[in-house]
């Protein structure tokens, strides 16, 4: 759902603010985008859904539930499956929410950002932090044990002890899952134009450094595993969609901008293909209209990139690649062969960073920290 209220001072994602949106003509597209995908992977059984944004709040619970009714017919969607909606604190009043749940919704992602005012104003959020308090309160009743909320640290000015402050808020108020991110000034924001023009101050690099273990440490003492770089769970409340991401399990994507990793299996593909939908709204639904999807870029991955996606994205995770996962897409060669033998991945494990086991390959609670930095070295060897 690429439609926003508002784009916040930090935003590059692929979002629209429009005057009115055909809610009508979005959700026949999206459903028969769904259908056509799901026809085109021969996927037998899904394990979730999940609605991005933009806002994906703002859509209707018709729309969300005619989607996931569309995709029911195409393929089995079991109760257990887990399905969430990204929501901001602006767009969950209590019906609006029970209608989500009501359209088969049981998992929600709230963008709370920041439980500060004056750090919402400068992010360009459109809701207060009683607004975001409320908001989580409410999903919770509805929705318990499978509420998440983000937040957002490294914000021009901010401090590690209001960082840490604004972390015990969360802890008071928050479910069984947080993700945290680290502001990236994009290119072409509001944020990164005043961070460059001088304007604001953006923190040190040790800085940085410093909250994402402040972080780590409260969260942990809290009960939360680090289960992957930016994600905290407890109660085994982890993220089943996102997961499956990191695992590199298929996944569809429909709608504008939507990207999806699948094998083609009704045209009679076998390779693993990288797809990208038309990234406009209104050039998507004209695609949809007359082809049945939007797709803009259909790549087929070969087994070095299938590889290299594995690796980067398995790594985030405390389990890392494990062998099993490996001989999935690299039945001739093992992990052990591969990062086993002398070369850079043996340098990381002496210096600490990295483990290679009998489970697999996987960052150590310090790698985990600096992961950007070790990718570099491994994909390297990889590639050799």
């Amino acid at each position: 759902w690429p439609y926003c209220r508002k784009r916040c001072s930090y935003c590059n994602f692929n979002t629209y603010v429009v005057p009115a949106v055909d809610e009508a003509a979005v959700r026949a597209c999206l459903v028969k985008e769904a259908h056509t995908l799901l026809r085109l992977s021969q996927v037998h059984s899904i394990t979730s859904v999940f609605f991005g944004g933009g806002t994906p709040s703002l859509a209707s619970p018709r729309t969300i539930a005619a989607v996931l009714e569309a995709v029911a017919g195409a393929a089995h969607l079991p109760a257990s499956a887990e399905v969430t909606l990204e929501a901001n604190p602006s767009s969950t009043d209590m019906s609006r929410l029970t209608g989500f749940r009501a359209a088969g919704v049981n998992r929600l992602s709230i963008g709370v950002q920041s439980l500060d005012d004056a750090e919402l104003r400068l992010l360009g959020r459109e809701h207060t932090a009683a607004e975001a308090r409320k908001a989580v309160e409410a999903a919770r009743g509805l929705f318990p044990g499978r509420t998440s909320i983000d937040l957002m640290f490294g914000l021009p000015g901010q401090s590690r002890d209001a960082w840490a402050q604004g972390l015990e808020v969360a802890l008071g108020l928050c479910d069984d899952h947080i993700s945290l991110y680290q502001l990236t000034l994009e290119r072409g924001t509001v944020l990164a134009a005043q961070v460059q023009g001088g304007t604001l101050p953006l923190p040190p690099q040790d800085l940085l450094a410093d909250m994402y273990q402040t972080a780590r440490t409260v969260l942990v003492a809290a009960g939360f595993r680090h289960y992957e770089v930016s994600n905290f769970a407890r109660k085994g409340a982890l993220s089943n969609h996102n997961l499956s991401y990191w695992r590199a399990d298929q996944y569809i994507g429909v709608g504008p901008g939507a990207h999806g990793r699948f094998v083609p299996r009704g045209e009679g593909g076998c390779s693993r293909e990288a797809h990208v939908q038309t990234l406009e709204p209104v050039a998507w639904m004209r695609e949809v209209q007359s082809h049945g999807h939007g797709t803009r870029s259909r790549v087929v991955l070969s087994p070095l990139e299938q590889l290299e996606e594995l690796l980067t994205l398995g790594l985030r995770t405390d389990e890392g690649v494990t062998h099993e996962r490996w001989g999935h897409f690299s039945p001739r060669l093992s992990l052990q062969a591969v990062f086993g033998v002398p070369g850079e991945a043996r340098a990381l494990q002496e210096q600490g960073w990295l483990l290679l086991d009998s489970s697999g390959l996987r960052c150590t609670w310090a790698g985990l920290a600096v992961l950007d930095s070790l990718l570099p070295d491994l994909l390297c060897q990889l590639q050799r």
